[in-house]
């Protein structure tokens, strides 16, 4: 390998491949004192005393990449030219566009390695994930990892079966074990490995996570449903979860589609809760992924009656609902003192082309009053309200696709909220909110202000 330079910057480089132990010869018109002393101390690195010109890589008969890594950027461009001509990999410090190769920040677990990269965007803020990485990951995974492969085939030649393999090392990873090879009692650790070995004699896995996962800002999810979402084996979701928290259930996990919306119900909810059953009693983790609050709309439960008829271990995992995010990103408390002491949540969908609500209970003062699924019916809960006496400059909100970064908060009242709504044709997902509160929305607001 070849670097041209020989400051700070080189130094860096040099480093970071020094400890993959490639050869490398380090050319420049001077060196600064540590790579001298790297030099005097290592065969693997030569250092040249010249100064580099169009044609010079040619002379490196064996170079397989090149660093440019000096301060002057012509001199950089020349050696990426030179290199791309001879087909020779090349990484030009700070200037991506002329790299065909981009160096990753690395944390560096042996044999555990997470390399980070922006592609050359924006290299302080990887440094910045690696510091947090370096944090977070324990000194002893590497040990932990190593101690993992010794025993591998073993695990293997026990196990047939690769669910029983997989819940196996996942009780090791999340148990003493783990913690013994963290505090370096690498022996004990190993102890404690062959006894759990020997002792068991397969696993019975099936069980449903039901999982709330919020109104679409994967950073709403909680840390325990994170953690079951990576273990699962089979995923049923809604439509209403956003893609970017389905891209956090585990990669190779089978992902199955069963959304419904108003009128149509490919999938019923009957069809839901026996494939729930299914694939749990087949040895499966199985993750129901619905948006929002299993237990609030979400029919949640119905499902785990079902599951507890049919003897099928479950665990609840509570997500944020729509009417608490989506009113937090819009900037419209759904409580306050000087407008609403309570807070009424109601199905605002339509069944045979009415609303059957108890509207008299509905237009009390002081209130707040959350429509979920209310976007076809808006017209007729407006309307209601009104008939029943709530006045007609009331303030009604609507929020389009709450929490996501295309969020949209239609402000009125309930004489005008639905024309408003219609005329910039929103779409579901969407929750109106009816009370003064909505008033604040103004101040309040903060999330994906333009």
């Amino acid at each position: 390998m070849i670097v041209v330079g020989g400051g700070e910057v080189a130094l860096r480089k040099i480093r970071l491949v020094a400890e993959a132990g490639a050869q490398i010869t380090a050319l420049a018109v001077e060196f600064c004192g540590e790579l001298q002393a790297m030099a005097s101390a290592s065969d693997r690195l030569v250092l040249l005393s010249a100064s580099y010109s169009r044609g010079h890589l040619a002379t490196f008969e064996h170079a397989v990449l090149v660093i440019a890594a000096t301060n002057d950027r012509d001199i950089n461009r020349v050696v990426s030219a030179d290199a791309q001509s001879l087909n020779i990999l090349s990484n030009v410090v700070d200037d991506p566009d002329y790299s065909t190769v981009i160096f990753p920040s690395i944390v560096d677990r042996s044999p555990i390695q997470i390399a980070i990269s922006s592609g050359g965007d924006a290299p302080v803020l990887v440094r910045l994930l690696r510091t947090q990485f370096e944090a977070l990951v324990p000194a002893g995974l590497g040990k932990l990892a190593a101690l993992a492969g010794r025993f591998r085939v073993r695990v293997k030649s026990k196990f047939l079966s690769g669910s029983d393999r997989k819940a196996f090392w996942e009780e090791v990873f999340y148990g003493p074990i783990a913690e013994q090879a963290y505090a370096n009692n690498l022996g004990r650790a190993e102890v404690l490995l062959a006894q759990k070995l020997a002792a068991t004699d397969g696993f019975s896995t099936g069980e449903v996570y039901l999982i709330g996962g919020g109104p679409g800002d994967p950073d709403l999810l909680t840390f325990k449903a994170l953690r079951l979402m990576q273990q699962a084996d089979i995923v049923l979701y809604d439509r209403l979860i956003s893609p970017e928290v389905l891209n956090l259930v585990r990669r190779d996990a089978t992902r199955i589609y069963v959304g419904k919306t108003a009128g149509d119900h490919p999938v019923t909810q009957d069809n839901i809760n026996q494939k729930l059953v299914e694939y749990a009693q087949k040895g499966n983790r199985v993750v129901r992924l619905k948006g929002g609050d299993p237990f609030i709309f979400g029919r949640g439960g119905e499902e785990i009656e079902t599951l507890a008829e049919n003897g099928v271990s479950f665990q609840v995992v509570p997500g944020i609902t729509a009417a608490s995010g989506c009113a937090s990103y819009a900037g419209i408390p759904l409580t306050h003192r000087d407008h609403a002491q309570s807070v009424h949540f109601i199905a605002g969908h339509l069944r045979s082309g009415k609303i059957d609500l108890n509207w008299r209970e509905l237009v009390q003062a002081n209130q707040t009053l959350v429509f979920y699924m209310g976007l076809n019916g808006m017209e007729t809960i407006c309307a209601k309200l009104l008939k029943y006496g709530l006045s007609p400059d009331t303030p009604a909100a609507l929020i389009e696709k709450g929490t996501t970064d295309q969020q949209r908060v239609f402000i009125g009242d309930l004489t005008d909220l639905p024309a408003l709504v219609r005329s910039a044709d929103a779409k579901a997902p969407t929750l109106i909110i009816i009370g003064t509160v909505i008033t604040l929305q103004r101040k309040l607001a903060w999330f994906n202000l333009e």
